[in-house]
C-alpha cells in the first residue's frame, strides 16, 4: 500500500481593505453613480432609439391629411441620433462631452485678463494730451 504525504503550507490571503473612512465612501459612491447613471442613459438611449423608429414608420406609412398631428422629420432625426449615441456611449460619451465643456470654460476663465491701474484709467477718461 502507497502511502501520500502532503505538506499543508498555510498562507494568509491578501483580502482588500476595508477602509471605513469618508473618502473612500465618496470614491465608491462615485463609481456606483457613474455605473448606475451610465446604465439608465444607456437605457433611456435604447428606448429613444425604438421611439424614433416607431415615429419614423409611422410618419412614413401616415396619411398626408394628418401631417399636422406629427412629429417633425428633426425631432425624428435627432431622437434616432441622440439615441443612438446614449445607447452605445452612456457615461462615458456624457463625461467626455462634460470634459470638452470644462476645458473651455477652464480656458475662459483663465484667459487673457486685462488689467489697468487708476492712472492709466484717468489719463484715458480726461481725453487726449493737448
Amino acid at each position: 500500500m502507497t502511502k501520500i504525504y502532503e505538506a499543508a503550507v498555510l498562507t494568509q490571503a491578501s483580502l482588500p481593505n476595508a477602509a471605513w473612512d469618508l473618502t473612500s465612501f465618496l470614491a465608491n459612491a462615485k463609481s456606483q453613480i457613474q455605473l448606475w447613471g451610465g446604465s439608465l442613459l444607456m437605457l433611456l438611449g435604447a428606448v429613444g432609439l425604438v421611439w424614433g423608429g416607431v415615429l419614423f414608420l409611422k410618419k412614413l406609412m401616415a396619411n398626408p391629411q394628418s401631417a399636422g398631428q406629427q412629429q417633425g422629420w428633426g425631432t425624428i432625426a435627432l431622437l434616432i441620433l441622440a439615441g443612438g449615441a446614449l445607447g452605445t456611449g452612456g457615461w462615458a460619451l456624457i463625461s467626455t462631452v462634460g470634459s470638452g465643456g470644462q476645458q473651455t470654460i477652464t480656458d475662459l476663465g483663465g484667459g487673457t485678463v486685462i488689467v489697468q491701474t487708476v492712472d492709466q484709467f484717468s489719463d484715458f477718461l480726461s481725453g487726449p494730451s493737448k
